[in-house]
């Protein structure tokens, strides 16, 4: 059965030699007699990640962070960081795409672990995916909304930082989950590759015959033939019942105290989850006279294995404090995806074709950290982390060809209906690094703090990596057809190859491999001001350089010739000021300023145009011109950013909160993805332009309250919520001359106008005094622009998808506890419109681009203490 995989894994895990290190940080503290520093991460026990203790230093805190810890992250019934966060104001996810915070689409993010800068593990997103983080390990995850000089330029929407869990107490912890999802488990004919359907697919290790074969890997494409014994992977594909979904975790945290007066601190944490997944639905594409360019049906079957292994040591004495973390993440998503119907503006021609790819991703982060404290008024940090960083898309295969049956297909071998596709983005070293000096001058306080506080620091990172993208086709000198069963046609390319009816050649373009190699440095520093305990002010200034390294070459190039190259040497003057003004330690007003920039994700500048079967392809903006910006200007440029907020924090009680926020920021240069019809006239290409500049405007609502206020019957329900208005207007540029409706007013690519989070909850302890929580959550946010409409056609529009979740927690004994989640219980269809607002006629009965339901998901998991 499959569940004998989960222990042989958990077996894999402990004793492989992929088997990394953990990450473990500084818990932030809030006791009276502590020394604290503000603005930066500082030491404390487990019990100071309560929902009280965090408001407590959202309240005291110079600048705007918003953050979730470890006790509303267990009582919430949250698995991953992702789903933890609808509860903070402006933040809500996005199908596929990430985090939106206020408004703005992933790319105005960035993420730090424990304070060191961490890059995504997919070209096709800027940051790591937080639901691969499992909670087990987080002891806090901060959300910074105003910027500070010693955080990365790269700053527009917010900075997370993941605080791993500190090893203060020493415990052992045992989770186990199962779920099912209506749409997904139990379904008959799932569809999965052969070779992921095994113990090796369920540790990512199926990847390995998913290679270039031997005769190309590591040669330049030369057209060379390829036999087909060469290779090892399969076009066969299983149909198997659907499991439910599972996940196993094991929490091991110890501390050892030593007689001299320093203890050292333990933490290991190894997990694994597998996923299946179910969607159908339209995918559809229109042409610039209006008609259905490609009208689709689309089944997808994904098989999704995750795997972390992480540890943390942590040694303390007196004013020394040394960590050593480290983190491996593996992600293998394992995917089938069949379309039905007509392309390329053919409704004679209906055609059935798939997708057998697998994406996989690994990332290995080792950390060092050192904090030390000299006398009572100086502190140094220091830190470096090195990074292995490697993402694949191996053998991706496509083939196209007609039904005669409801799993037959009538194929000819060559006209590239037969398609190997091995795209490889190698990030061998990464190295991220801080120091920081900070000095306290004035007369200390009774409050344990001095009136001036004087940082000085350097933070920055190198990311070098390597990008192959290459094909192979199926052709024949002697154009034939043939009959193949969809799910078996291995023995009949075997039968074909042969006769010689079918061979397999390499493509030769000589833009197979192109080199990419980003380098930021940066100093910092900031003077902290506290005149009285109702005033504090921090002013900061960041220079920070960023330089550029881009080699490749074009399909017209010679492939033995020399690579053409892109630098960019830009220098960034990254200046802050955030002021807060306390009335009786109950409410906060705040006001910050900052300047900031935006740097795209990596899949908008790769210079590769990415295939896809529907012919909607991703077109890298490396070369691009754009005379906004000079005569000679080309490619993509990162935004610069002027923000500005305004906010009153008030506090009732101490888990109480009422907010206002006003803010307003300028984007120079805003970064829009557009869609634009093909110039071979198949499909559709999606690119990405800066904008000239985008003006936005908001308004934030937030609030936390007890409901015994109402009734002292209502004493064990508590309701949070926050609301976020927004509103921008863009002002294009040049290379967006194309668009429709140039000289109109818009948004901003991305920008939701408004969003929507709920939490109710109620809790009470029985009479063993065992925890019973209840949680209903929800979140929305308004239609959005998606992508920009080019040639005639209006934008395509994301539509508001409701989401609502139910979350029953239950301590069992002190030591065990039971969790029940229900997720997406309205089951909204996720749906993309092409808007009405097109300059030629639509010849179409709707508007429909795209739309799936993703189903009704339960989870059940147990936790056990040892």
């Amino acid at each position: 059965m499959k569940y004998q995989k989960i222990s042989l894994a958990v077996l894999f895990l402990f004793t492989g030699s992929q088997l990394m290190f953990s990450q473990e940080t500084k818990k932030d503290s809030v006791k009276a007699k502590e020394k604290s520093i503000e603005g930066v991460q500082l030491k404390g026990a487990n019990n100071k990640k309560t929902e009280t203790a965090i408001l407590g230093e959202q309240r005291k805190a110079i600048v705007q962070k918003q953050s979730i810890g470890a006790e509303e992250i267990s009582r919430k019934g949250i698995s991953n960081l992702e789903q933890g966060l609808t509860k903070i104001t402006g933040i809500n996810t996005v199908e596929s795409r990430g985090l939106f915070v206020r408004g703005l689409e992933e790319r105005y993010n960035s993420l730090l672990v424990n304070g060191l800068a961490t890059p995504s593990n997919n070209p096709f997103q800027k940051i790591i995916e937080l639901k691969q983080f499992p909670t087990d390990i987080v002891g806090k995850f901060d959300v910074y909304k105003t910027y500070n000089a010693n955080l990365y330029g790269d700053f527009a929407g917010a900075t997370f930082d993941i605080e791993t869990l500190v090893p203060e107490n020493s415990f052992t912890k045992l989770e186990l989950s199962v779920g099912v999802n209506t749409l997904s488990s139990f379904r008959k004919n799932f569809k999965i590759n052969k070779n992921a359907n095994t113990m090796s697919g369920f540790i990512g290790l199926n990847s390995e015959d998913r290679q270039l074969p031997g005769e190309v890997n590591g040669y330049r494409p030369s057209g060379k033939i390829i036999p087909n014994s060469s290779f090892k992977d399969t076009w066969n594909v299983n149909n198997v019942k659907s499991l439910p979904n599972t996940s196993i975790g094991l929490t091991t945290s110890q501390r050892y105290k030593f007689q001299n007066g320093g203890s050292l601190g333990f933490l290991l944490n190894l997990s694994q989850s597998s996923e299946y997944e179910y969607r159908e639905g339209n995918d559809n594409t229109f042409d610039t006279n209006g008609e259905f360019k490609n009208k689709l049906y689309k089944k997808e079957y994904n098989y999704n294995i995750q795997s972390t292994a992480l540890l943390g040591l942590s040694y303390k004495k007196a004013g020394t404090k040394i960590d050593f973390n480290g983190t491996f993440l593996q992600n293998s998503s394992n995917q089938i995806q069949d379309n039905d119907g007509f392309k390329d503006n053919r409704p004679q021609d209906i055609l059935f074709f798939r997708t057998n790819q697998q994406d996989l991703s690994r990332l290995t982060d080792l950390q060092l950290l050192v904090s030390q404290k000299i006398g009572d008024r100086h502190q140094f940090k220091a830190g470096g982390s090195w990074v292995n960083n490697w993402f694949q898309q191996p053998d991706r295969k496509i083939l196209f060809g007609t039904r005669t049956g409801d799993n037959n297909l009538l194929i000819s071998y060559g006209g590239n209906n037969l398609i190997r596709q091995y795209l490889d983005i190698s990030g061998e070293n990464y190295f991220s690094g801080m120091a920081e000096y900070q000095l306290g001058l004035g007369k200390k306080q009774e409050d344990n703090y001095y009136p001036i506080t004087f940082t000085l620091g350097y933070n920055g990172f190198a990311d070098l990596r390597t990008m192959s993208y290459r094909f192979i086709f199926g052709y024949t000198d002697n154009p034939t057809q043939d009959i193949i069963n969809i799910d078996r046609p291995d023995s009949s390319f075997l039968n074909a190859s042969n006769n010689g009816k079918l061979n397999w050649r390499e493509s030769d373009q000589p833009n197979y491999k192109s080199f990419l190699y980003q380098f930021v440095n940066a100093g910092y520093t900031s003077f902290n001001y506290k005149p009285t305990k109702e005033w504090d002010i921090l002013a900061g200034l960041r220079v920070e350089n960023n330089i550029n390294i881009t080699r490749y070459k074009k399909i017209t190039d010679n492939i033995n010739g020399k690579f053409n190259s892109i630098t960019k040497n830009q220098y960034y003057f990254l200046p802050a000021l955030s002021v807060k003004k306390s009335f009786e330690n109950k409410s906060n007003l705040r006001f910050a300023i900052s300047k900031t920039i935006t740097r795209p994700i990596l899949i908008e500048t790769l210079p590769i145009e990415y295939i896809n079967p529907d012919g909607n392809n991703i077109l890298g903006n490396y070369e691009i011109p754009n005379t906004s910006f000079g005569k000679d200007f080309k490619g993509l440029d990162n935004s610069q950013n002027y923000n500005l907020d305004l906010k009153y924090e008030i506090f009732p009680k101490a888990s109480e909160v009422f907010a206002i926020n006003v803010f307003g920021k300028i984007l120079d240069r805003a970064i829009e993805r557009a869609f634009l019809p093909s110039s071979n006239s198949t499909g559709t290409v999606t690119t990405f332009f800066n904008a000239k500049q985008a003006k936005i405007a908001g308004l934030e609502l937030e609030g936390n309250l007890n409901l015994n206020r109402i009734s002292e019957s209502l004493k064990n329900w508590s309701l949070g919520g926050n609301f976020t208005y927004l509103y921008s207007e863009v002002e294009k540029s040049d290379a967006q001359k194309g668009e429709t409706n140039f000289n109109s007013k818009r948004g901003l690519q991305g920008a939701a106008p408004w969003m929507v989070n709920a939490d109710l909850r109620y809790e009470f302890k029985n009479s063993n005094n065992l925890k019973r929580t209840a949680s209903l959550v929800y979140n929305v946010s308004a239609e959005k622009i998606y992508a920009v409409g080019f040639g005639g056609l209006d934008h395509v529009y994301e539509k508001p998808f409701h989401q609502l979740d139910f979350i029953l927690q239950s301590e069992l004994s002190k030591k065990i506890d039971v969790k029940l989640g229900i997720y997406n219980i309205l089951d909204q269809t996720y749906r993309l419109d092409m808007g009405d607002e097109s300059t030629v006629k639509i010849n179409a009965s709707n508007l429909r681009l795209e739309d799936y339901k993703k189903g009704v998901s339960f989870n059940l998991s147990f936790g056990i203490k040892f």
